[in-house]
């Protein structure tokens, strides 16, 4: 049986000038991987701030891990790479193997010390990332790609069941932005870990992603990338030319 991991049922999150999304009800399982796709303004980051308690939901539910997403505690299971590196502070005095190891450091209770364990674990996720020769360089001395390896790499530290990861290549250069995909495409195939990744490049989310989630306000499409490529919906939504090109199937 799949184990689920996301789960929301008619979720809605909207702000004063009226709704941002509505009516999306979707299921992610163990080892899905997930790309978020839509025009601006569609609401894929509102939908995976809502599924990480940032933003509040107006109506309807959403999971994770079967557990209500304002149950913090399941903050431990779950790596998050937010939408931009202006989140990161280019003049902290931190270095690379500091900063990964803030994502061990939050989820200990005070006083928050690392143990050998710890800094072992630090070292062998700054390897696989590929950043371990730059481990002693501070944050700001790095290129946008390899901050993003960095921040990648504070993201999987605690070895996450679910990474979650919103526009995590908009700053980067075509060819680290392919890089980057293909590590995301390892995480999940060698690890197992659950990806959703919000991403402007429906182009591209087809070669590595399991599934496609759709939106513009609404869930217009969810699936695996053979149903999307043979969907009507979609081939009159981007036409038959484009819909078999973000395919990557055929």
């Amino acid at each position: 049986m799949p184990v689920e991991i996301v789960a929301t049922e008619r979720l809605a999150c909207g702000y004063r000038e009226g709704y941002v999304l509505e009516d999306i009800s979707f299921t992610v399982n163990a080892g899905d991987y997930v790309g978020i796709v839509g025009p601006n303004g569609s609401g894929k980051s509102t939908l995976v701030q809502a599924l990480l308690g940032l933003v509040p939901i107006s109506s309807g539910s959403a999971r994770l891990f079967g557990s209500r997403c304002d149950n913090f505690s399941q903050w431990g299971r779950i790596g998050y790479l937010p939408q931009s590196l202006h989140l990161l502070n280019p003049i902290f005095p931190a270095t690379v193997a500091e900063t990964v190891a803030l994502g061990l450091l939050s989820l200990k209770r005070f006083p928050r010390r690392l143990t050998r364990q710890d800094r072992e674990t630090v070292e062998t996720t700054l390897d696989v990332l590929g950043v371990y020769d730059i481990r002693s360089k501070l944050i700001g001395e790095l290129s946008g790609g390899q901050q993003q390896r960095v921040l990648l790499a504070r993201a999987l530290v605690n070895d996450p069941e679910l990474l979650i990861l919103d526009e995590p290549t908009a700053a980067l250069d075509p060819e680290t932005r392919e890089r980057f995909y293909h590590m995301i495409a390892d995480v999940n195939r060698s690890r197992g870990v659950t990806v959703l990744l919000v991403t402007h490049d429906t182009g591209v989310i087809g070669q590595h992603a399991s599934k496609m989630l759709y939106l513009d306000k609404r869930m217009l499409f969810y699936g695996g990338f053979d149903d999307f490529c043979h969907s009507p919906e979609m081939s009159s939504l981007f036409g038959e030319h484009s819909q078999h090109l973000m395919c990557h199937r055929h």
